[in-house]
């Protein structure tokens, strides 16, 4: 599973990737996260605000930093 983080590098995109890493790590599935922090790379997915979480070329969230558990219940659905 390819995952990447959108965003400039901000607490709050730093925030995302490490809830991210820990809702795999629990998901226990092989995943690469990916950081993308060029902005015409982030306006190509749509999204004008970040951090966004991007799964399988799709954006599931943007503008917001979920907890752990809430990605973790996003992710497991397309973990399967």
């Amino acid at each position: 599973m390819l995952i990447k983080v959108l965003g400039p590098g901000c607490a709050n995109c730093v925030a995302l990737e490490r809830a991210t890493r820990q809702a795999v790590e629990a998901l226990g599935v092989a995943a690469e996260i990916e950081k993308v922090t060029d902005f015409p790379s982030i306006a190509g997915y749509g999204v004008m605000t970040t951090p966004a979480l991007v799964v399988g070329e799709q954006v599931l969230l943007a503008g917001r930093v979920p907890t752990a558990g809430q990605l973790r219940d996003l992710l497991a659905p397309l973990a399967s």
